[in-house]
């Protein structure tokens, strides 16, 4: 008996969360958080499995939107190992100690609230001390290396390219005929041709392929993305105003930190400062810099003149709330990255309020928008956005970067696709928007695949020798 089982990221981009099954042995790929207010019928507290079901938990990479629900796991009754790369291990620990931070902070503020209508205290998903107990049973492993699980199932993880670390999950599993099918989880796979990490590995074997779609339905602006944002950061930085930088702690601030190092390193941009405002991109950065062997080629030379690709003059983390609220007050020449994409809330949103309406400002966009956030308005054009609370008049120049996505486009994941040795027998669709996905999956059965896109709660049993 082999089955699969949808239990998140299916018609939406979070809680990415698949259990296979294999005669009796139940392999979760990925636990994460369901995170966008468009996917409120998904629910975090209530997992849809008994966690002491559970033999293996297999990550493929530290996004809290893949690893957020873990150490729920963990506090509901799992007691096995989580299996990933070695850089996913610390990656990890220090996201989804993040995780618990914010959990602990809202729930906080949510129940002064419910306080005063004399409601029932909330408590958070989990707390530290859960993520301490989960992070133990983490074990990192190298890419291509072959992990046994049974004896008759084994694992082998390759290079995604989507961040540090991240994998494209091959479970092998070998039948008393000694026939071989093989279950391969994409994770997110990466861009091509990016700073820093290599292009995802291509050439695999597939028989069942569960395979990502953020952007199924769209392309990346295909041209060089260094003119263009250099020329973006010079006429703000000329203009007098501040260009703010909205973005995930872990991947694209790396990114950018290691493409302002160039352009300021060759005199190509001067008379400005570079804060980043996130002491979680701190942490992350310097984790980054432990694993330079997983950098590819470019960087490792620049590693190897002495130079550091994610630090030069003029760049600052912000650490403290001291030196965040100092940040705030600048009101020119400054490159603000700030952590957490485009939200209504916590350090982007003050960022917001303090240059939005400033039309000597500049914002960038970086990353996928859900329909109901804030960076999808501003990349429609409108010309008021509501931010914690207030009604911001948006006089800033909004740009929109697709270069610098670490997810590949659909041209770059149908190119991954044909690259495999031989059609799989069949292809499930998860981790797109539903309009993103069919429009993928369109395109996949026009060329011949047996694809489908996967419902929420969906279990397929499938043929295996």
């Amino acid at each position: 008996m082999l089955k699969i089982k949808f239990l998140g990221a299916a018609k939406c981009v979070t809680g990415s969360c698949h259990m296979v099954t294999i005669e009796d042995i139940n392999i979760l790929f990925d636990c994460g958080l369901f995170q966008s207010h468009d996917e409120s019928d998904y629910e975090n507290e209530e997992l849809k499995f008994d966690p002491k079901d559970i033999d293996f938990v297999i990550l493929s990479h530290s996004h809290v939107d893949h690893s957020g629900r873990i150490p729920l796991l963990y506090k509901k009754g799992y007691e096995g190992r989580v299996i990933c790369t070695k850089p996913t291990v610390d990656l990890s620990e220090c996201l989804l100690k993040d995780a618990a931070k914010i959990q602990g902070e809202d729930t906080y503020f949510e129940n002064l609230e419910r306080q005063k209508k004399d409601m029932e205290p909330l408590q958070p998903l989990y707390e530290m001390k859960d993520v301490e107990e989960a992070i133990k049973h983490f074990e990192g492993f190298d890419y291509e290396e072959e992990i046994k699980l049974t004896d008759n199932i084994k694992l082998k993880f390759h290079d995604a390219g989507h961040i540090l670390g991240s994998a494209i999950c091959e479970l092998i599993i070998s039948s008393s005929k000694g026939e071989i099918t093989r279950v391969v989880f994409t994770g997110d796979i990466g861009n091509t041709n990016k700073d820093i990490l290599k292009d995802p590995q291509t050439g695999l074997k597939a028989d069942y392929l569960i395979m990502e779609s953020t952007y199924g339905d769209r392309s990346h602006n295909d041209k060089d993305v260094y003119p263009e944002f250099l020329e973006i950061a010079r006429s703000t930085m000329e203009a007098g105003g501040n260009l703010i930088i909205p973005c995930f702690s872990l991947g694209r601030t790396q990114e950018i930190i290691y493409m302002l190092n160039k352009f300021v390193e060759d005199g190509k941009l001067k008379g400005c400062s570079v804060y980043v405002d996130s002491p979680l991109a701190s942490s992350l950065t310097d984790i980054f810099k432990k694993y330079e062997e997983y950098f590819d080629r470019a960087a490792q030379r620049l590693i190897a003149k002495g130079d550091d690709p994610l630090n030069f003059n003029g760049l600052h983390f912000v650490k403290t709330n001291e030196e965040a609220e100092e940040v705030q007050s600048v009101k020119e020449k400054a490159i603000i990255i700030v952590a957490g994409g485009l939200h209504d809330g916590g350090r982007v949103a003050n960022h917001l309020k303090n240059n939005l309406t400033r039309e000597e400002c500049g914002i960038i966009v970086t990353s996928y928008q859900g329909r109901a956030s804030i960076g999808s308005k501003l990349l429609k054009g409108e010309k008021n956005v509501r931010v914690s609370g207030e009604n911001l008049e948006v006089k800033a120049k909004v740009h929109y970067i697709g270069g610098l996505s670490c997810h590949a486009d659909k041209e770059g994941l149908f190119q991954w696709i044909e690259s495999l040795e031989k059609s799989p027998s069949k292809v499930f669709l998860v981790h797109g928007e539903e309009e993103n996905i069919q429009c993928f999956n369109e395109k996949l059965v026009q060329s011949g695949y047996d694809a489908i896109t996967v419902d929420y709660m969906q279990e397929i049993e499938l043929e295996y020798n």
